[in-house]
C-alpha cells in the first residue's frame, strides 16, 4: 500500500468519525445542558439532541443521488459546512427547539460525508483490499465511542457544554480543510446520467422487494433499541442510577465489548455465513433481553447497575454484530442497484429506528423496564421476520 492510500484510508476514517463524535462527546454534557434551560431530571428532552441528529440520516438517499451525478468531493465538502455551520449554530441558539433543529441539519451534513465517504472506498478498492480497508475504517469508528464520552468528560471539568459541543465542528473544519489534498475518486466520465425519475422508479422497485424489506425492518428495530439507550444513556446512570462519574467508563467498556464483536462477526460470517451468524445473535439478543425484562421486573423494576451494565452491553454488542448480516442480505442480491438500495437501507435504518427509539425514551421516566421490554418485542419480532425470510428463500431456492 502506498503512502496516498494510507492517506485517503487515514482521511476516510477521521471523516467518519465525524459521525460518532457528533454524538457520543457531548453525552456527559446534558445535565449540564438540562441546567442552562432549566429542565428538570425526569424529562427525556436531551434525548433529542441525538434523535434529531439520527433523524437527519433520512438525507442519505438524496446525497447517494448527489455524489453519484457531480462526483464525492463536492457533495463531502458540503456536508462537512453543513456540519459545521449546524454546530456552531447548536450553541447559539435560544431554546432547545431550535438546538433540535440544527442537530437534524447537522445530521444532513454527517449523512452526506458518511456517504460520500464509503463510495469513494468503494471507487478505490474492490473484493478482498475494500473489505481490508472498511475494516480498518470501521475499527476505528467504533473506537470512537471508547474514547469520546471520558474526552467530553474531561472537558466539561475546567469549561461548559458548549465547548463540549463545539469539539465536533472543530475537529470537521480540519476534516475539510484536509479534503483539499485528495484527490476526485469519481470523474465525470464514470458519473450516473440517471434522471430523477428513472431514479424514483429504481426506488419504487426496491421497496417492493420482500427480502430487501424483511432484513431491513429487522435491522431498523433493532437499531431502535440502540438509539434508545444512546440518546438516554447520560439521564439512565446519571439519574436513574446516581452515577454520573461511571458514565464514560461504562460507555467506554461497552464501545471496547462492542468492537469486539465486531471482529467476532466478522470471523463467524466467513465461517457460517451471514445468514447463520445473523440468526445466531438474534437468538443471543432475544435470550439476553428476556433475562433483562426478568431481573428487572424481580427487583422492582430496579436492577442494579452491574446487572443493566452486563445487559445492555451486550444487547448493543449483538447489534453491532447482527448489522452487517442483515445489511449484507438485503443488498446481496440488487446487482446494479445495490449503490441506490444501500442509501434506501440506511435511510430507513436512521430515521425510523431513531423514531422508534425516541417513543421508547420518553417511556423512560425512572427505570429502565420500558427500554428492556421494547428490547424483548423488538428480539421477538426479528426473529419471526427472519423465520419467514429464510423459509422463503428455501421454498424459492428449492422450486
Amino acid at each position: 500500500m502506498n503512502k496516498n492510500s494510507r492517506e485517503f484510508i487515514v482521511f476516510t476514517s477521521c471523516s467518519m468519525v465525524l459521525t460518532a463524535l457528533g454524538i457520543d462527546i457531548m453525552l456527559p454534557a446534558f445535565s449540564e445542558v438540562r441546567k442552562h434551560f432549566g429542565i428538570v431530571s425526569e424529562t427525556s428532552q436531551t434525548a433529542n439532541i441525538i434523535t434529531f441528529f439520527f433523524m437527519g440520516q433520512i438525507t442519505q438517499i438524496f446525497f447517494g443521488y448527489l455524489t453519484d451525478r457531480l462526483g464525492r468531493l463536492p457533495i463531502l465538502r458540503m456536508g462537512i459546512l453543513l456540519y459545521i455551520l449546524s454546530g456552531i449554530a447548536v450553541v447559539l441558539s435560544p431554546s432547545l427547539t431550535i438546538i433540535f433543529f440544527f442537530r437534524f441539519t447537522a445530521g444532513m451534513g454527517a449523512a452526506a460525508v458518511f456517504m460520500t465517504s464509503i463510495a469513494c472506498v468503494r471507487d478505490r478498492f474492490s473484493g478482498d483490499e475494500m473489505a481490508k480497508t472498511m475494516s480498518f475504517v470501521m475499527a476505528i469508528f467504533l473506537f470512537t465511542p471508547v474514547i469520546a464520552p471520558a474526552l467530553g468528560a474531561w472537558i466539561l471539568h475546567f469549561s461548559t457544554w458548549k465547548v463540549v459541543f463545539l469539539v465536533p465542528p472543530i475537529f470537521a473544519v480540519l476534516v475539510f480543510l484536509w479534503s483539499f489534498r485528495m484527490p476526485e475518486s469519481h470523474p465525470a466520465e464514470r458519473r450516473s446520467v440517471a434522471g430523477f425519475g428513472e431514479t424514483m422508479q429504481k426506488i419504487k422497485s426496491i421497496l417492493k422487494d420482500g427480502r430487501f424489506l424483511n432484513y431491513v425492518t429487522i435491522a431498523t428495530i433493532i437499531f431502535s433499541i440502540l438509539s434508545s439507550w444512546v440518546s438516554s444513556s447520560e439521564r439512565i446512570i446519571g439519574e436513574f442510577y446516581q452515577s454520573p462519574g461511571l458514565f464514560p467508563l461504562i460507555f467506554g467498556g461497552m464501545g471496547l465489548l462492542m468492537a469486539a464483536f465486531s471482529y467476532i462477526n466478522s470471523y463467524l460470517s466467513r465461517k457460517l455465513g451471514a445468514k447463520k451468524s445473523l440468526k445466531l445473535f438474534l437468538i443471543l439478543y432475544f435470550i439476553f433481553s428476556a433475562i433483562m425484562v426478568l431481573g428487572a421486573i424481580s427487583q422492582d423494576h430496579h436492577p442494579s447497575l452491574l446487572f443493566f451494565f452486563i445487559m445492555i452491553a451486550f444487547l448493543m454488542a449483538f447489534t453491532t454484530a447482527a448489522d452487517p448480516n442483515s445489511s449484507a442480505l438485503a443488498l446481496e442480491h440488487m446487482g446494479d442497484k445495490a449503490g441506490l438500495a444501500a442509501s434506501v437501507y440506511g435511510t430507513i435504518f436512521f430515521f425510523v429506528g431513531s423514531g422508534i427509539g425516541a417513543i421508547i425514551s420518553a417511556r423512560l421516566t425512572d427505570n429502565i423496564t420500558p427500554l428492556a421490554i421494547a428490547a424483548l418485542i423488538v428480539s421477538s419480532v426479528s426473529l419471526i421476520l427472519n423465520y419467514f425470510v429464510r423459509k422463503k428463500s428455501t421454498l424459492n431456492h428449492k422450486s
